[in-house]
């Protein structure tokens, strides 16, 4: 790295140049603690500060396809039928895809559907 005529190097005179302009004035957080300086050490903070950041959420399939199939078990009474088949087909076949596929997270325990007798309880 190379120093200028003053001995600094170049970062450092950037620095002082936009301290001396005020372009590191009123900076988010200015003033406060770094947050987690105190929590332990964890590999993954990056990635969790970015999901929260970006507010965006990671489920794995096996839990996500578990939710998915709960909910719409739940909502099966309100559906015509039709459409509460072709929901059911659809998610049938995702989970029989899942279940024949290795996957990262946690093993999916979803069954495949019986998609006539989830009808059936449905209507009753």
């Amino acid at each position: 790295m190379a120093t200028d005529p003053e001995g600094l190097w170049r970062v450092d005179r950037q620095i002082r140049e936009a301290r001396e302009a005020g372009e590191l004035d009123n900076l988010p957080g200015e003033g406060q603690p770094l947050a987690g300086l105190d929590d332990p050490p964890d590999e993954m903070w990056w990635v969790k500060a970015k999901l929260r950041r970006e507010y965006l959420s990671f489920v794995p399939d096996a839990i996500a396809i578990r939710r998915e199939l709960e909910a719409l078990l739940a909502a099966l009474p309100g559906l015509p039928e039709a459409k509460a088949r072709e929901l059911l087909v659809a998610l049938d076949a995702r989970i029989r895809k899942m279940n024949a596929m290795v996957t990262s997270g946690p093993p999916t325990t979803v069954a495949p559907l019986d998609v006539e007798t989830l009808l059936a309880r449905s209507r009753k």
